[in-house]
């Protein structure tokens, strides 16, 4: 069984949320000077947080945006859906 799209939603807002509390606690960590690995373990937590959104959101575009693409039998809507993915990677990639 699916999530409805509203539930997705408050779900990755709920999690973005926790994520820049997480942020803002680091910043206090390097104002207060801590121990360097103790930052660098909760940057890592951080980033590993904001993957498992970014992917989320990438299957939510995929089962959503994509697939509407796809039905509609536009082809220029199906390629340019096709290049906004790949012009995100490359991006990702550098």
């Amino acid at each position: 069984m699916s999530k409805k799209p509203e539930e997705s939603r408050s779900n990755r807002v709920n999690r973005l949320n926790r994520i820049a509390g997480q942020v803002r606690g680091i910043a206090q960590m390097v104002e207060d000077d801590r121990y360097c690995i103790d930052i660098l373990h909760q940057i890592q937590a951080a980033r590993a947080a904001l993957s498992k959104v970014e992917t989320q959101v990438l299957k939510d575009h995929a089962a959503c945006c994509i697939s509407e693409a796809i039905s509609s039998g536009s082809e220029a809507e199906q390629r340019q859906k096709f290049e906004e993915l790949v012009d995100l990677l490359e991006r990702t990639r550098k």
